[in-house]
């Protein structure tokens, strides 16, 4: 996918006010509308006009496009990052597939999962807003009361794009999954008339953790054993969010075997699973005596893992 440039698409520079953008639109409208102009590319040119507008006119997109395209240049190979908009607090309802059948691949990789939350409403309760939070796993797994901090791109009186930071006490319950919603009553925009605010609807995402990788409710680790305890088995400590947990080790396990523990995930209801993959880490050779130890082994056990049924052994 090659990123595009909406800022050169319009002709306007980056720190270009909403009054400038939008006369930029209006003279590219009135070049290639369709209906007027005669270039063979005027539809294509169009329906770029209008997508780099779609964007650069409205303060919340143009402020995560920012953020997201710095560095860039046109037609550059580009994929977003995972959860590229986290901490952008954004209202609206988002896109229906009808709504994104206009526009190009890099619009709809970028914008069409924004704002996909269908706001509750009431004849003038206010509207709903939404924004992605980093969570660390430990908060996931024991709960907690965190300080967020979320940016509302706004457009000052001089029309320019503008980020303001609101901070929030927010609670986060004990086994929140990763994709699962906190909603804070009354955080939204007002509503009219003396009727209710909307919420803030909070998607929760997990920072990468060293250890763990949080699937639905369940918890991957990848346990690092010595030779003698894959052999022999026994029962092996692991690190866990919350303390150590004793785990046997079966007798003879091989690297890539996976264990269960149950219940031992994220406590949730019902709590998920432990799901472990067996990883046998060598000793290296790299003293006399550790020389010597990888020598009596091999003349004492004369295996051979190519015929003697080791684990990529075909038969």
């Amino acid at each position: 996918m090659q990123f595009k440039d909406y800022y050169q698409i319009l002709g306007v520079s980056r720190d270009a006010t909403a009054e400038d953008i939008k006369k930029a639109f209006r003279k590219l409208a009135r070049k290639y509308h369709p209906d007027v102009s005669k270039a063979p590319d005027a539809e294509q040119r169009m329906k770029e006009v209008n997508e780099a507008y779609a964007v650069l006119s409205d303060p919340q997109k143009r402020a995560a496009y920012d953020r997201l395209g710095e560095g860039y240049r046109p037609g550059q190979d580009f994929r977003p990052p995972p959860d590229w908009d986290t901490g952008f607090e954004f209202t609206g309802q988002g896109f229906s597939p009808e709504d994104l059948a206009g526009f190009s691949e890099f619009f709809t990789e970028l914008f069409g999962r924004m704002g996909g939350f269908r706001p509750r409403r009431g004849a003038f309760r206010g509207e709903d807003h939404h924004a992605k939070v980093m969570l660390d796993l430990e908060d996931a797994f024991r709960g907690a009361t965190r300080q967020i901090s979320l940016q509302v791109p706004k457009t000052d009186p001089h029309g320019r794009l503008i980020l303001e930071t609101r901070t929030l006490t927010v609670k986060i319950p004990r086994g929140v999954r990763e994709g699962q919603i906190i909603r804070l009553a009354g955080q939204g925009s007002p509503g009219m008339g003396g009727a209710p605010a909307g919420d803030l609807l909070l998607e929760v995402r997990f920072r990468p953790h060293p250890k763990f990788r949080a699937v639905g409710s369940d918890l991957h680790l990848t346990l690092p054993v010595a030779p003698w305890e894959a052999a022999l088995g026994g029962v092996i400590p692991v690190p866990v969010p919350d303390g150590v947990l004793k785990v046997r080790l079966p007798a003879g396990a091989q690297s890539g075997q996976s264990l269960r523990v149950r219940g031992k995930g994220l406590p949730s209801v019902p709590p998920g699973d432990l799901l472990i993959e067996i990883r046998v880490v060598l000793p290296p050779a790299d003293t006399p005596k550790a020389r010597e130890l990888y020598q009596t082994l091999a003349r004492e056990l004369a295996f051979d893992p190519r015929r003697s049924g080791g684990p990529d052994h075909a038969g």
